[in-house]
């Protein structure tokens, strides 16, 4: 029996609404939605969710949930992450939404999110019968996953997500050298427990997931004069690519980022620390290929839930 589902990602950036049918096993996209809520700015680092922030969130989600009505979806499942779970005023949000858009919110562990991203990114590819490091770059954290197309081998989610990177690094536009210095070694003071599972389970790949991936790939196919095409599950990047890309994004301010064929408004703010996190990964662990899986944590949340 056909079933209507929708999904709604609360997510640290941006808030993601996806609708589907499900029937036997399977699924089909009936809408997609993503707006630029921006929930941890101006109090991410704080741990608090700001008056203007939640207003902005309690405006999409009531506009969210009049498109599932419109669509006649049969169930919600609405998905809390990094901001919500670590602000004090977590709960104080979640309850102005259900109050104004009927909608009951989740606000998962870390752990859970990372779990959720696996399915999203298996659903999307083959990750095959060698290890790969899946990596989701968030506002709020950043989730690894050692895993092949069967088995979860470590998984963490970590608070250095890009927007609270961008409140406490990137202060001048490019960056000064000394902030990326002190960004970067923040990264690798984080990281000290990944380095020792990529050791021990050695990845083949890195396996980007959704948000800065996408832009890249974009990015990367329009440069190319390839089709980049987001409804498919998996799109193209090569790590030479991306060390290109990255090297602008670092040397070019917002308004020439803005010029970059395939950026997009959403993105343009957070993608220099996030691509900061990328390449530090690249050259850390040598990676020699770099794959882009267009799910993430809804489609996971989806693949679970049917």
């Amino acid at each position: 029996m056909k079933k209507r589902l929708a999904v709604m990602d609360l997510g640290t950036n941006t808030f993601h609404l996806l609708v589907a049918d499900v029937a036997g096993g399977g699924m089909s996209v009936v809408y997609r939605d993503r707006r630029p809520v921006k929930l941890g700015k101006g109090g991410i680092n704080e741990g608090r969710i700001t008056t203007e922030a939640m207003e902005r969130a309690v405006n999409c989600m009531r506009e969210f949930r009049q498109q599932c009505d419109v669509l006649g979806v049969d169930s919600i499942k609405a998905i809390g992450t990094s901001a919500l779970r670590s602000a004090v005023n977590g709960r104080e949000v979640t309850a102005a939404i259900r109050q104004a858009a009927d909608v009951n919110v989740d606000v998962i562990t870390g752990e859970q999110e990372a779990i959720y991203i696996y399915y999203g990114v298996r659903a999307a590819m083959d990750l095959g019968t060698a290890p790969s490091l899946i990596v989701d770059i968030g506002g709020g954290s950043v989730e690894f996953i050692l895993a092949d197309r069967d088995t979860i081998f470590w998984k963490r989610s970590l608070e250095i997500g890009a927007q609270r990177m961008l409140e406490q690094y990137h202060k001048h536009d490019p960056m000064l050298a000394g902030e990326l210095q002190r960004l970067y070694q923040h990264y690798e003071n984080a990281i000290g427990e990944l380095v020792h599972a990529v050791t021990l389970w050695k990845p083949l790949a890195l396996v980007g997931s959704s948000g800065t991936f996408d832009t890249l790939s974009e990015v990367y196919c329009i440069r190319e004069g390839l089709p980049y095409r987001p409804t498919d599950s998996e799109t193209p990047l090569t790590v030479d690519a991306f060390l290109r890309i990255h090297e602008e994004l670092v040397t070019k301010n917002r308004a020439l980022r803005m010029q970059i064929p395939g950026m997009i408004e959403m993105r343009v703010d957070m993608i220099v620390v996030a691509s900061c996190l990328i390449d530090l990964l690249v050259r850390t662990f040598r990676f020699k290929k770099i794959r882009v899986s267009s799910y993430s944590l809804k489609e996971g949340v989806l693949n679970a839930t049917s």
